[in-house]
Order: C-alpha cells, then sequence, then structure tokens
C-alpha cells in the first residue's frame, strides 16, 4: 500500500523540488501553491504514480479535489491500489 511518503516523494521528484520535498505535509496545497504544479506536472505526476505504484488512473477519476492536497492525492492513491 502506497503511503503518504511515497507519493510525497514521487511529487517531489516529479516536480524536481530539492530539499522542498520534505517541508509538504498531507495538508499542503498542490495546484495553485506550489508554482512548478502546473497542468502537465498533473500529467507527469499521474505518470509517475502509475509507473512507480503500478496503479491505473482514467481520465475520469481526474478532479480538482484530488489534487487540491499532497493527503487528498494520497487517499486518491491508496483507493486505487
Amino acid at each position: 500500500m502506497a503511503t503518504f511518503e511515497q507519493v510525497r516523494q514521487i511529487v517531489g521528484d516529479v516536480l524536481q523540488l530539492g530539499d522542498r520535498t520534505a517541508t509538504l505535509e498531507p495538508d499542503t496545497a498542490l495546484l495553485g501553491n506550489i508554482p512548478e504544479f502546473d497542468s502537465m506536472a498533473v500529467v507527469s505526476v499521474i505518470t509517475a504514480l502509475e509507473d512507480q505504484l503500478g496503479i491505473i488512473v482514467e481520465d475520469d477519476d481526474i478532479t480538482g479535489e484530488t489534487f487540491e492536497t499532497l493527503g487528498n492525492l494520497t487517499a486518491f492513491v491508496q483507493s486505487k491500489l
């Protein structure tokens, strides 16, 4: 099962956040808060989550709420496992 740490690391790696990755918490806002997290980054994060965690994300699964916070994204990933 994916942990918060795994999802945080994937997001940090994709966005190339470096040391800032460790500052991401479950309530950290993603879209609109992290400048690197734009629509293209959403696609890259989804691809990385699929590749590294073996999940499949359908187009209908992608909502603004899913990417509202890192905790929401983690809960979404856990629901796909």
